[in-house]
């Protein structure tokens, strides 16, 4: 109660890393699995191991090997855990690197390898699979080697555009697949335009052989649904049509050209990304898309995953 009001907030400037510390500790806790094994050899008995670096340490009774709640997942080895439930409000809150290093009070190398170890299984928290009526359509982005120390081509301005007209291999391929019910899932197919072989691989597996796939006329879908035996309708969007009718369903693909507008858009604040980190921040404008991940705390347990299962 002595305290001025500028000294409460210096007080509670120098608690709040540990009490972020406190918060990330419980919640690694709570996310730990019952059946925690070796990530070495997976024997599932251990013993206590003392502490290190906050976590609690276990000794494999089979091979010796020591490990704690966080081996074996994208966020071992990081340090500054206290810190770590405002960098995934940073996340949520999609700041370049040099703002959100500024927030948080890291360096910036820090806020950018962080970025993209918290986004690592972030990426793969995808639905099972696409029911009913799913739409496909893919979209492109020019190619970039940002950050890369050579370049297996001559160097380009910033903002630049592609040497050739039209889909060419300077184009990095997006497929994007949604159903109605805003289920999502994407992939980077590779550059150039869309193969068929492309849609088995990254569309094929999570799409119900009973749904109805639209797309526009593009001729790799129309010999993806008829050679897997999958109903399909198509809609000629080059000569502007959008809607039609089929019965009572309405066959378009304009949900999923709302999301690759969304994804654009959502893109440009961070000026130029990686080819190498597309499948990442497809993955984080996922997360963010119709608010699926709402709190700090959320985004951290999807980071984590499961722990040494």
């Amino acid at each position: 109660p002595s305290l001025n009001q500028p000294q409460r907030r210096q007080v509670l400037d120098a608690l709040h890393p540990a009490a972020g510390l406190d918060q990330v500790v419980a919640l690694i806790t709570e996310v730990r699995t019952p059946g925690r094994c070796c990530p070495r050899c997976g024997n599932e008995h251990c013993y206590r191991h003392g502490f290190a670096n906050d976590l609690q340490r276990y000794r494999c009774c089979a091979c010796g090997r020591t490990f704690n709640d966080l081996t074996g997942t994208p966020l071992a080895r990081l340090r500054l855990k206290g810190k770590w439930l405002a960098y995934s409000q940073v996340l949520l809150d999609s700041l370049p690197v040099r703002k959100a290093a500024d927030r948080i009070g890291v360096h910036r190398n820090t806020a950018f390898r962080w970025r993209h170890r918290f986004l690592q299984w972030v990426k793969l928290d995808r639905p099972a699979a696409l029911n009913g009526i799913v739409e496909a359509d893919e979209t492109f982005l020019l190619e970039s080697q940002k950050g890369s120390r050579t370049l297996n081509r001559p160097p380009r301005h910033r903002g630049g555009r592609a040497a050739k007209r039209g889909i060419s291999g300077e184009l990095d391929c997006i497929l994007v697949a949604r159903d109605r019910e805003g289920r999502t899932i994407d992939a980077v197919t590779g550059r150039g335009a869309l193969k068929t072989a492309q849609l088995e691989r990254d569309l094929l597996p999570r799409l119900d052989r009973q749904a109805l796939l639209v797309s526009d006329g593009h001729p790799a879908y129309r010999a993806f649904a008829r050679k897997h035996r999958i109903a399909h309708e198509a809609v000629n969007v080059r000569a502007g049509v959008r809607v039609r009718r089929l019965g009572s369903l309405a066959i378009h693909v304009q949900n999923v050209n709302a999301y690759h507008q969304r994804f654009k858009a959502w893109l440009q604040g961070f000026r130029g990304v990686a080819s190498r980190y597309l499948p990442n921040y497809l993955g984080w404008r996922w997360a963010l898309d119709g608010e699926r991940v709402i709190s700090p705390e959320q985004l951290l347990r999807i980071a984590i995953s499961v722990i040494n299962r």
